[in-house]
């Protein structure tokens, strides 16, 4: 009996602990505190429990890695003079600034229930980069599942979907690239090295860095099909990044995420309420 009692009591102190990731009160109390973001009951965290958002913040945010990356000044001192003498507009898109590439800069990708975003970060905004070196030729996607699952600890301080470095996964795009691959719908297509595993409300793939492509239809080997990049390098101010945008295309970012931000729908968001959840690397395209 007091077995059973214990049990019950569990059972009832475990439904009671749940926390939706949004509620009316939370939409309203951020409504009425500013003006500059609009929040709502989003679609995509309305029934579910906060453990989910923070099961998508997968970015380490820690500053003894970030600096550790070499700044842009020290690889490409001679772009100082110019950077200094850009002018920086009020706006700017890259999807408008570099037509050609607005279809890849523009796609919007899903990590699902992963906290791989320090992976799509870094390869879609490398993804935009190739893009754009290349006037508009290089149009095939990137996988970041590549950059998931072989981007690991030793070589990028990163565990896959329990978070990474986007920053890490930059120096491992210069020493080992990165190979195409579309998203979950494209598996079986053939039309890419490694597409992307995940889909939301799925169980987890089962795979694993093999060094060999995922879709037997490709017909490019998995080690002739690795994109490297130049360089990698740290932005740290936001003419420095507004520059960089301009010239070379997106860049890769992150930012922490407080428990308001899964209400957001529209405007400039900064935090109003609520705890922070952990850390979320995006691309930046403009702004």
């Amino acid at each position: 009996m007091h077995s059973s009692i214990a049990l019950l009591a569990l059972a009832v102190a475990s439904a009671t602990a749940y926390t939706p990731a949004t509620n009316m009160a939370m939409v309203d109390e951020i409504n009425s505190k500013q003006s500059s973001w609009v929040a709502h009951m989003s679609p995509r965290f309305e029934d579910k429990p906060i453990e989910h958002v923070e099961q998508l913040c997968g970015t380490f945010l820690d500053p003894e890695v970030v600096t550790k990356l070499p700044s842009k000044e020290e690889i490409h001192p001679v772009e100082v003079e110019f950077f200094s003498a850009m002018a920086i507009p009020a706006e700017f898109d890259s999807r408008t600034a570099f037509p050609k590439c607005a279809k890849v800069i523009g796609h919007i990708r899903d990590q699902a229930q992963c906290g791989s975003c320090w992976a799509f970060a870094s390869t879609e905004a490398f993804n935009d980069r190739l893009c754009i070196a290349s006037d508009g030729e290089f149009q095939t996607l990137l996988s970041p599942m590549d950059t998931v699952e072989c981007c690991g600890f030793f070589a990028c301080q990163s565990m896959g979907c329990n978070g990474g470095q986007p920053g890490n996964a930059w120096k491992w795009f210069t020493k080992t690239g990165v190979v195409s691959g579309g998203d979950y719908t494209d598996i079986d297509a053939g039309t890419s090295c490694i597409p992307y595993q995940y889909v939301a409300g799925g169980d987890a793939p089962k795979i694993k860095c093999g060094k060999k492509c995922s879709e037997s239809g490709y017909a490019t080997a998995y080690a002739n099909d690795k994109h490297k990049a130049s360089s990698a390098y740290a932005l740290k101010s936001i003419d420095a990044m507004q520059q960089d945008i301009m010239q070379y295309g997106p860049i890769s970012g992150a930012f922490v995420v407080y428990e308001d931000f899964p209400a957001y729908k529209s405007g400039v968001y900064s935090h109003t309420t609520g705890k922070q959840l952990g850390g979320h690397a995006i691309k930046i395209i403009g702004w």
